[in-house]
């Protein structure tokens, strides 16, 4: 199968609903979608990813209005949430009703939503006039695309249309939110940060992620592990004098080091998320920077840890899984 990289929102409306995988632009990452009401297109999804069924899928709408007929309830937290921040990076968890497949949601009783801002992804759902879900289009486990030749490189055998929208301008994947009780939970940071969902709601619970991963059973997807993962092996380190290896190594931080700093480590390649230590600018670099670091035939890539912040939490948390063996 040849891929194409198009922008024609009618092609990959058209394949949408014959059942067919398109891949498409949103503010996040690429995503991989097929209609989330076809059982067996979205079977394609996990073979085209190669990922495990018991990790669900977040399922696109347009508008909020479409809410009423996939899910059984939207208490006042996810309402706040949903006005505060929809269109955007945010996908909240909320009790499903059967029209959604088991597949989509690994058997779960829930599912998540998420209402996409970029215009893309917008303008395909409109088009479609389905419900789209769409997980990262990337294999599973690997890094995830912010533009559409990542897509192609890793999906290009195995879809037929990319519809191109640009460099994904968050970068990071949704933040997740479960809305089932009176205190939403944090399954998974994205982009959307901590304090600005407590500014909204107050306080929220975080996840044991540890728990779901365990038992092979995630509430909801980027809960796993091991993801977001480059070929290179990558460690974390709080400060440079924490490594101590040999070999060929590059350097991820969030703005750049003085030569002071630097003088006991040799590193091939360095990648600077944001001259100006900007965490939203850091987060849309993000994966980016860890595929030009993949690419630089190096044997480990370092990461000095982003501080525990706004969106600092959301790059930790992919850098944890990038790194766990």
């Amino acid at each position: 199968m040849k891929c194409k990289i198009s922008k024609d929102i009618g092609a990959g409306a058209d394949l949408i609903r014959k059942g067919e995988l398109v891949a498409f632009a949103t503010e996040t990452v690429y995503g991989l979608g097929a209609n989330a009401l076809n059982p067996e297109a979205v079977a394609r999804i996990f073979e085209a990813k190669q990922r495990p069924h018991f990790d669900p899928l977040i399922v696109h709408i347009s508008d909020i209005k479409h809410l009423d007929e996939l899910t059984l309830g939207f208490s006042e937290q996810a309402k706040k949430l949903a006005d505060q921040f929809w269109p955007g990076p945010l996908t909240l968890v909320l009790p499903k009703r059967k029209v959604i497949p088991d597949l989509v949601t690994s058997g779960l009783d829930s599912v998540a939503i998420r209402i996409p801002a970029h215009p893309v992804a917008r303008q395909l759902l409109e088009a479609a006039q389905l419900p789209i879900a769409a997980p990262s289009a990337n294999k599973f486990g690997c890094l995830s695309p912010t533009l559409a030749s990542h897509v192609a490189e890793q999906l290009g055998g195995e879809i037929e249309l990319i519809l191109d929208g640009g460099a994904c301008t968050v970068g990071v994947e949704s933040t997740v939110i479960q809305c089932m009780d009176e205190v939403p939970v944090l399954l998974r940071p994205g982009g959307i940060s901590q304090e600005e969902i407590e500014a909204c709601v107050g306080q929220i619970r975080l996840a044991r992620i540890e728990d779901h991963a365990e038992a092979n059973s995630p509430q909801s997807p980027g809960m796993l592990p091991k993801h977001y993962a480059p070929r290179t092996p990558l460690i974390i380190v709080d400060q440079l004098s924490d490594v101590p290896l040999e070999g060929q190594k590059g350097l991820l931080s969030l703005f750049p080091l003085e030569e002071t700093f630097l003088k006991n480590q040799q590193f091939s390649v360095r990648e600077i998320l944001s001259p100006s230590g900007d965490l939203k600018i850091a987060a849309a670099r993000l994966f980016t920077a860890l595929r030009n670091l993949d690419a630089a035939d190096i044997d480990y890539i370092i990461a000095l840890r982003m501080p525990e912040k706004g969106l600092g939490r959301t790059i930790n948390n992919r850098l944890e899984r990038a790194a766990a063996s």
